[in-house]
C-alpha cells in the first residue's frame, strides 16, 4: 500500500458561486490537508481523505470572508473543519475517474460525486514521486445548511445555491 500526502504549496482548493446571478465570485481555502492510499498503479483502489480550515476561506474581500466564516455560512467557530472521505475512486476511461464520498460542511454530511482528471506521475528535482489530479464538481450549498439568501431591493437573488468546486492537487508518495 502506498501513502500520499498533499503538496499544499502546489495545490489549490477553489470554489465559485454566482453573485447577483450575473457573475461568479471565486473563493479558496489556504489551510488544508489531504491523504491518499492506493495499492493499484492506476489508483483505482484509492482511499482519499481531505479537510480544510473553514477560517482560512479567502475571497479577496475581508468583510465577505468574515461573513462566510460566520453563523449564516460556515459557522467556523462551531464547525472549524470541512471534510471529505471517499467511498470509491472509479476509473471511467483513460485519465478520467469518478470520485464519490461524503462531504461534511457545517456539521452536515452528504454524499457527493466529483469528476477527476489524472494529470500523471513524475519525480520532482528532489527525488519525490508526485501525482497530479484536477477535481471538479458541484454541490448545492443549502443541502449543507448554508442557507443565507439575501435579495436586492428589486427581489433579485444575491448569491446562487450552486457551488462549483475546482481542486488541483499534487500528491507526494511517502
Amino acid at each position: 500500500m502506498s501513502t500520499y500526502q498533499i503538496d499544499a504549496a502546489h495545490s489549490e482548493i477553489t470554489f465559485k458561486v454566482r453573485h447577483l446571478m450575473i457573475t461568479n465570485v471565486t473563493g479558496s481555502f489556504s489551510k488544508f490537508d489531504a491523504t491518499m492510499e492506493s495499492e493499484a498503479t492506476d489508483f483505482s483502489d484509492a482511499k482519499i481523505s481531505f479537510e480544510a480550515d473553514a477560517n482560512s476561506v479567502n475571497t479577496g474581500n475581508e468583510q465577505r470572508d468574515g461573513h462566510l466564516q460566520g453563523e449564516e455560512f460556515f459557522a467556523a467557530e462551531k464547525f472549524p473543519k470541512l471534510s471529505f472521505v471517499s467511498s470509491a475512486f472509479t476509473k471511467k476511461s483513460g485519465e478520467e475517474y469518478t470520485l464519490t464520498g461524503n462531504l461534511t460542511l457545517r456539521g452536515v454530511t452528504k454524499p457527493v460525486e466529483l469528476a477527476v482528471e489524472y494529470g500523471g506521475t513524475v519525480t520532482d528535482p528532489y527525488g519525490r514521486v508526485k501525482s497530479g489530479f484536477e477535481i471538479t464538481g458541484k454541490i448545492n450549498r443549502q443541502d449543507f445548511g448554508l442557507i443565507w439568501g439575501g435579495k436586492t431591493e428589486a427581489g433579485d437573488v444575491l448569491i446562487g445555491d450552486e457551488v462549483k468546486l475546482h481542486i488541483n492537487v499534487q500528491m507526494i508518495k511517502s
